[in-house]
This record gives structure tokens, sequence and C-alpha cells, in this order.
């Protein structure tokens, strides 16, 4: 099973619209993840209808934030993707009706359920704004600078 990377995408876009100076097009992110202008679009779509980004149409428009790293946290961003699945751990059916297998899969499932609320309160507890100014530290302990059009670092 492939792991979904949205989260951690959608992160990533999020601190270089704030970090960029200016409004990024669909194609520019794009070129960044390397994917479809339309992929982002409708990845994009779920942090606007909570009120994160807003998208301009036009010369000299793009995403925006519309709020300040400072007030949204991961926990925000994985509800506004639709809460994806943290873990790709599924329960045996294979014997419906034998009980060491339905022993199993509820020790399984209390243990993610237990995992994913502490991961959950964890998310709630981390602001973008910190994030971002890790990156910040850490690009200047190495002495880069941001690409604005490609996302990629470079040297200064």
């Amino acid at each position: 099973m492939r792991g979904d990377s949205r989260l951690s995408r959608m992160l990533h876009v999020l601190i270089h619209l704030e970090r960029g100076g200016g409004p990024m097009t669909s194609e520019m992110i794009g070129k960044m993840l390397g994917t479809n202008p339309v992929v982002v679009r409708r990845t994009m779509a779920g942090l606007r209808d909570r009120g994160y980004v807003h998208s301009e149409k036009g010369h000299g428009g793009g995403w925006t934030l519309s709020r300040p790293l400072s007030e949204i946290t991961l926990f925000d961003v994985y509800e506004a993707l639709d809460r994806p699945e943290l873990f790709c751990l599924v329960p045996s059916s294979d014997h419906a009706h034998c009980l060491v297998e339905i022993a199993v899969n509820e020790a399984l499932e209390n243990a993610r359920r237990e995992a994913e609320t502490l991961i959950l309160s964890r998310f709630s507890a981390i602001r973008l704004s910190d994030i971002a100014d890790d990156f910040e530290r850490k690009m200047t302990e190495l002495g880069l600078t941001p690409h604005r059009d490609t996302g990629e670092c470079r040297k200064t």
C-alpha cells in the first residue's frame, strides 16, 4: 500500500506561501511538487473551504494564505484534507468467527486508536509557524536560501 503524502505536501506549500513573498499559481505549486496543477487545485480546495488559503484569478493571481501560520496547526491541515489515514494496518478477516482472530483484531484496533489519539493531540500542539521557524533556522545554519520559482534550496 502506498502512503499518503498530501499532509506533508500541503504543509510544505503553506510554508512556501508565507515565506515566498507573493501569490503562487497552481502551476508553480505543481512544478514544485512534481504534480499536475489540477491535483493542486483539488487539494487546495479543502484548505480554501476552511479559510486557510484563498485564490485570485488572472494576472498576478494565485494562492495566498488567509491566516498567519501561527494560527494554523498540523491538525487543522489534517482535518482540511479529510483526515487521511495515519496507519495502514488493517484487521484480518480471513476467519471472522475465530476467537483468536477476533482477539488479535481487537488488540490491534485498540492500539491503533490509542496511537491515533496521541498523534492527533500532538498535531494540535504544532503550529505551522513552529515548522517554518525551524526551517529558517536550518537554512541560516547551512547558508541556504529558498528559490521562489521551484521551491528548491540553494547556497547563497
